[in-house]
């Protein structure tokens, strides 16, 4: 009796499952018509054409040999555009495309302009296209550009052990006389977390949008960035969710906020590394070498933010070295990725995610000093320490930038 009322009810409900796709199905397939419609029939009957040709090019890559300038381009304009013609600083000079000089929308091509480039000259590169609209792109002091060995992975490594394993660890050896501090002493130093961390978003935020200005209209740089930080919010908000309810214990409870903060930082210095890596790459050795020396300098209290939460516990020594290789290792991969293969697009959604990640560390870090606050309130001791952390890492900022 029971098997047949089980095949009774699945077959019952066949139907109404079909029914339901169906009338899913019913707006889309009249939502297509309509484009169809719309399509066929010349759209509304407005036969506008634009005054001038809509061209654009991004610059995807300069790679520099001896005696070569190679260009890597995408076209991101509407349609297919062809390349006719290309000035180094207002001098016409030949030059071959691969695989066609027409490049279709959201194609790549390579441009090889034979070319006795001068090292640490600057050179403004113009490129024309068949409807004579012009795309210019500079490089500022000429370098050969690294390639992929054995030598320039380990120079970016050990750039990446500098910037972000290396003052991050320091940062981390703060903890015994961290140890030391009263309960106004630790809500201050939370405080300074919650700064140092609401100022690194930010200002990760501005160069996500900065780069994201040098994207072309089909990437949709600003949605890009929207994409990263909002997706990254709501994952690590998911995660966190999850953990509290797996009935950890307090100190459990801090040291899942440590490593989401060694997380979130992580994410921030892998934007960093790429900014770095990104410099090297296209010859700003000097930039790079300032960015280094600028982030070194900064880092050292991304480690003290890292340790905030855990000063009270304690934690094995395991453990902050897994919290310092999370927060500080990214930056090796971020200086790989920008000196061998930097990709704007990429950079942007880096960068988002990074900013994304620290905004809700922030968030989570002023969930637990709400919940001290609550049993003893110390308004100004959190005020000072959130200035403090932010004023620190705008005077940090202006050693570095």
């Amino acid at each position: 009796m029971t098997t047949r009322n089980v095949t009774a009810n699945e077959n019952a409900n066949a139907p109404s499952a079909f029914k339901t796709v169906g009338l899913f199905l019913i707006p889309i397939l009249l939502l297509a018509a309509v484009i169809a419609l719309f399509v066929f029939t010349g759209g509304a009957g407005l036969h506008v054409a634009p005054a001038a040709p809509i061209e654009s090019v991004q610059f995807e890559r300069i790679v520099l040999r001896p005696g070569v300038i190679e260009l890597q381009v995408q076209n991101t304009s509407p349609q297919e555009i062809r390349l006719a013609q290309i000035n180094i600083n207002d001098s016409i000079v030949p030059f071959r495309v691969t695989p066609d000089a027409t490049i279709p929308r959201l194609g790549s091509a390579t441009v090889t302009i034979p070319y006795p480039w001068v090292e640490a000259n600057p050179y403004t590169l113009t490129i024309f296209s068949s409807n004579s609209m012009s795309f210019e792109t500079t490089i500022t002091a000429a370098a050969a550009t690294q390639f992929v060995d054995t030598q320039t992975l380990l120079s970016f490594t050990l750039i990446g052990l500098y910037v972000g394993v290396v003052p991050v660890f320091l940062g981390i050896f703060w903890y015994p006389a961290l140890r030391r501090f009263g309960s106004r002493a630790f809500a201050f130093l939370m405080a300074v977390t919650v700064g140092l961390l609401l100022f690194l978003g930010i200002d990760a935020t501005s160069e996500a949008f900065e780069v994201a200005n040098t994207l072309g209209g089909p990437f949709q740089g600003v949605g890009l960035v929207g994409l990263g930080i909002v997706g990254t919010v709501l994952l690590l908000e998911a995660i966190s969710t999850r953990q509290n309810k797996l009935g950890r214990s307090e100190s459990q409870q801090r040291m899942s906020v440590a490593f989401m903060i060694a997380v979130g930082i992580g994410l921030h210095n892998l934007g960093e590394g790429l900014a770095i890596g990104a410099a090297y790459s296209v010859g700003a050795a000097a930039l790079g070498a300032f960015l280094v020396i600028g982030f070194i300098i900064q880092n050292i209290t991304e480690g003290l933010g890292i340790i905030a939460p855990i000063v009270r516990d304690r934690p094995q020594w395991l453990n902050l070295a897994l919290l310092g290789l999370i927060g500080g290792a990214p930056a090796i991969v971020g200086a790989w990725v920008g000196g061998l293969s930097y990709s704007p697009a990429l950079a942007v959604l880096f960068l988002a995610i990074g900013a994304g990640a620290v905004f809700q560390v922030a968030y989570q870090i002023s969930k637990m000093i709400r919940n001290d606050a609550s049993k003893r309130p110390m308004p100004f001791t959190l005020l000072a320490g959130v200035l403090t952390g932010m004023v620190v890492l705008y005077m940090t900022g202006l050693l570095m930038k």
